[in-house]
């Protein structure tokens, strides 16, 4: 069988940059495994599969090794796919997720915006190893939704971090996402670890920013926010808080394109 894949960097305007995400158009659903084993094969943070549904898309994200209930990179990378090479000039792509609801996309001038739903983090007692994992020293507080929510003083913090990845893996079982204000015109920076998930670091977490957006409006008294991961590769978001939904912004930009074969 041969598929169609393509690889964008989604969250940044120029290729080697943001996070990389496959994406692979289906015409009818594989079996969950071979699903998985494409994405351990691709070895990329997330592969996005699409299968048409009516005129949307069913969409379902795979890390190497698991697969996960919402993905912001590879959704924006799944919509840089369709508007540019499946559907071009398309402005909104509606897709059909299994738990996440559904999830709009539409283009807002050079960027693609997400309509991902919000999800405020609560105050949560974490194991003791954790912050010392992180060797960050003490943050400000910890809370937690879906991800571990862990909030530092400083941005210089959170990009000197050099976390025990493996002992991080063992004292908490979901993602740690750490965060501070930021700087020269962007209002808060993050990073995110996931190693049970077979992440290290993800590059540029959109998903995560569910939870980075409510946190950041309430904490600034801003509705509309800019936002940067600062990995290695970096990327960068637009933030809007829209009642129980947030809005993530972002550009992308395709690296490869060809065929499978499985």
């Amino acid at each position: 069988m041969r598929l169609p894949i393509y690889q964008v960097d989604a969250f940044t305007d120029a290729v080697f940059g943001g996070n990389p995400a496959a994406v692979v158009p289906l015409e009818s659903w594989l079996p969950d495994e071979r699903l998985q084993a494409i994405a351990a094969e691709n070895n990329l943070a997330e592969t996005a599969f699409l299968v048409p549904a009516g005129g949307d898309y069913a969409i379902r994200w795979f890390t190497p090794t698991v697969e996960v209930d919402l993905c912001g990179h590879a959704t924006l990378a799944a919509a840089h796919v369709i508007t540019t090479a499946m559907e071009p000039g398309r402005e909104r792509i509606d897709f059909r997720t299994r738990q996440a609801g559904r999830l709009t996309v539409e283009r807002q001038g050079d960027l693609l915006v997400l309509d991902f739903p919000s999800r405020p983090a609560t105050r949560t007692d974490v194991h003791p190893d954790l912050v010392t994992a992180l060797g960050g020293g003490q943050p400000e507080e910890v809370l937690a939704a879906r991800d571990v929510l862990v909030v530092y003083r400083d941005a210089d913090v959170v990009r000197s971090l050099t976390p025990d990845l493996l002992r991080l893996g063992t004292v908490d079982d979901r993602a740690v996402c750490v965060t501070a204000p930021g700087a020269d015109g962007v209002d808060f920076v993050s990073r995110f670890f996931a190693p049970t998930m077979g992440i290290p670091e993800d590059p540029v977490t959109g998903s995560a920013h569910c939870t980075l957006i409510p946190y950041w409006a309430a904490r600034l008294g801003r509705t509309k926010l800019t936002a940067r991961q600062v990995s290695a590769r970096g990327g960068a978001l637009t933030c809007e808080v829209r009642g129980d939904r947030v809005k993530i912004g972002g550009k992308a930009v395709l690296y490869l394109e060809g065929f499978i074969h499985v």
